[in-house]
């Protein structure tokens, strides 16, 4: 379930990605699939280690072109460990809700991304996040949880003003803003509520399966309630830091 359109980004071979905060690596695949060398970054060592056998795993299958590289690094967003200008795509995917320093974060993602590189930021949208907020405090009281909830224009601003150029927003998943709000509502530490799991493999289904009914349906919904929103930018050539 890709939230960043890699089409935008123009992510092909040999494009050098990096995929900050990269989870479960779903967006360091497609970016390897692609034919990109790509490094997917995080600060979970248990988590990279799946990652990393998943990558291994489709260059043996031939599913990622050979001239392809991609590797995962354990480290901290805050400190990223590469000169400036080091890539020419970074992605940074619902990684800022959880960061304190968001600041210092963003810093470092435009630190690192070459001139003119392409940057894609997305985060949970603020109706839909708002809701889950009101409905639970388990939703994001916890360890690692979120901590803010961004609106856009706010989020745009922040990277404008780091010296980047807004170039495109578009919203995501907004089959999903229901089901968490359902969970919200139910308890989050419920998956086996009934209408939970049979939400849940509904969209098990759409993502495996990609209908017309519900694509098109997800598409006419997004602008209204899609869970992600996704920004892009551009770093420019003569880029001049902010006073």
């Amino acid at each position: 379930m890709l939230t960043v359109d890699y089409d935008r980004l123009a992510v092909g071979m040999g494009t050098k990605v990096i995929d900050v905060g990269a989870g479960a690596g779903r967006h360091s695949y497609e970016a390897y699939r692609r034919g990109a060398d790509v490094i997917a970054f995080d600060m979970d060592a248990e988590g990279l280690a799946e990652v990393d056998t998943l990558l291994q795993a489709m260059g043996e299958a031939g599913e990622a072109p050979a001239s392809a590289k991609a590797q995962v690094v354990v480290g901290d967003a805050l400190a990223l460990p590469y000169p400036d200008g080091e890539f020419d795509v970074v992605i940074a995917s619902e990684i800022l809700e959880h960061i304190p320093s968001d600041d210092t974060a963003i810093a470092e993602l435009i630190r690192v991304l070459k001139p003119g590189g392409k940057l894609a930021v997305t985060v949970p949208r603020w109706l839909p996040e708002k809701i889950c907020w009101l409905l639970s405090d388990e939703y994001h009281a916890n360890e690692g949880g979120h901590i803010r909830i961004y609106k856009a224009d706010e989020l745009r601003d922040k990277l404008v003003r780091g010296g980047l150029e807004f170039t495109h927003s578009h919203h995501a998943h907004a089959l999903h803003s229901p089901f968490w709000w359902l969970k919200c509502a139910v308890g989050v530490e419920k998956p086996n509520h009934p209408a939970v799991k049979a939400y849940h493999q509904l969209l098990v289904w759409d993502m495996m399966s990609r209908p017309a009914v519900t694509r098109l349906a997800e598409s006419a919904l997004n602008p209204l309630v899609g869970k992600s929103v996704a920004l892009y930018f551009e770093k420019p050539f003569t880029n001049v830091a902010p006073q």
